[in-house]
């Protein structure tokens, strides 16, 4: 539905605000659009970042007025689009509004998306200057075949350079790799997966090839991409062997490397939504903030805030959600947990839908239940019968 500004404004909202969630802030600007990609980024023209970054303090001085006071961050993302693309000029405007009205006194997590293009030895100065410390890399690819291929402006040895500035400065580094890519044997991916890792990651996040309909290859899709069942299944065997977990359905990390921020939306936590196209949680109301510039700024200017559309979710799509979510994660369900959350009725709906699951694809613990590597496999499948009705 269409949401007038006034939505943030519910019943426990401010008490949302005032409490540490995570952030996420959408910077909407790329060098090229690459054909896959549906996300709301365009590449800037002249003045484009100034108006953005004047429309973005409006949102954050909307946000804190209606909190009364500074956002408390336990996580900060910076995502987009591509952040990289902002100099480091940019970058300090950036961050003095941040630190304006965000408290990062109790902050856990300060991750910023890089591409290996743009990414240059000033951003990885002035990051460590200002307190951020992750850094996730586009590299998607370190066959240049493949990197041609999906219209990337990088290619291997620059990709390999930035993930080694990245850890050298001291970083934790997640790196993102595609499957079902086009000419990509299962030797390729292997070659991928063993390099990243030994150029000293502690994190992977690996991503099949989707054609989004709202994206250039959506519309008109190539020639060549295959399902990666067997590029995915081979991770599961490879990583594990050489220190990397898989804690979530697409991430796998050595122990103590988890991102923290991406967890806060499997465990259903606030996470604020800042910029063009962001998506925000605040107990209970999920909301996507106007994904053009220009609708962006005339909406913050004028109301302090960009809401175009928002949801409530509760009762039984609340207690189907929160399943789905938590079986993307290697901790799986709290059954008990569940239980006290949504009612002994809706327990047994679930341990009756989890029934007709095979064996092999879930593993009971004592009061929890989780995917296994196969039940990841084939997770769509299992989140379709959890899709409930009220």
């Amino acid at each position: 539905m269409k949401v007038t500004s006034h939505i943030l404004d519910f019943e426990g909202g401010r008490e949302g605000l005032s409490e540490p969630l995570s952030v996420y802030l959408h910077v909407p600007f790329c060098r090229s659009k690459c054909p896959y990609c549906s996300f709301a980024s365009s590449v800037p023209r002249s003045g484009d970042v100034a108006l953005y970054l004047s429309a973005l303090e409006s949102e954050l001085a909307g946000l804190t007025r209606l909190s009364g006071g500074s956002l408390p961050a336990r996580t900060l993302y910076i995502g987009g689009g591509t952040p990289t693309v902002l100099s480091v000029e940019e970058w300090t405007r950036l961050m003095d509004l941040l630190d304006r009205y965000i408290d990062r006194g109790s902050i856990e997590e300060f991750s910023v998306e890089a591409n290996p293009e743009s990414l240059s030895d000033g951003h990885l100065r002035f990051w460590r200057d200002r307190g951020i410390s992750r850094i996730s890399i586009g590299v998607q690819s370190l066959d240049d075949d493949e990197l041609r291929w999906l219209g990337r402006l990088h290619d291997s040895n620059e990709a390999r350079r930035a993930v080694i500035a990245s850890v050298a400065s001291g970083f934790d580094v997640s790196g993102d790799l595609m499957f079902g890519l086009k000419g990509q044997t299962l030797r390729k991916w292997h070659r991928s997966l063993k390099a990243l890792a030994e150029l000293g990651v502690g994190h992977m996040s690996l991503y099949q090839l989707t054609l989004d309909n709202d994206s250039f290859w959506g519309k008109k899709p190539p020639e060549g991409v295959f399902d990666g069942y067997s590029h995915y299944r081979w991770a599961q065997w490879y990583l594990p062997r050489i220190g990397f977990d898989q804690y979530e359905i697409a991430s796998f990390a050595l122990e103590g490397h988890w991102s923290l921020h991406n967890l806060a939306y499997w465990n259903r936590d606030n996470v604020v939504g800042l910029g063009p196209g962001a998506w925000g949680y605040l107990n209970g109301l999920r909301y996507e903030n106007d994904p053009s510039l220009a609708g962006y700024r005339d909406s913050v200017r004028s109301s302090g805030f960009a809401v175009v559309y928002s949801e409530r979710i509760g009762g039984v799509a609340e207690a189907s959600e929160s399943a789905i979510l938590a079986l993307r994660t290697k901790w799986g369900i709290d059954l008990d947990g569940f239980c006290r959350r949504f009612g002994s009725g809706l327990k047994a709906r679930l341990l009756k839908c989890l029934s007709e699951i095979p064996d092999n694809c879930l593993e009971w613990r004592k009061g929890s239940v989780a995917l296994t590597r196969k039940g990841m496999r084939v997770a769509n499948s299992i989140w379709e019968r959890l899709l409930w009705e009220e």
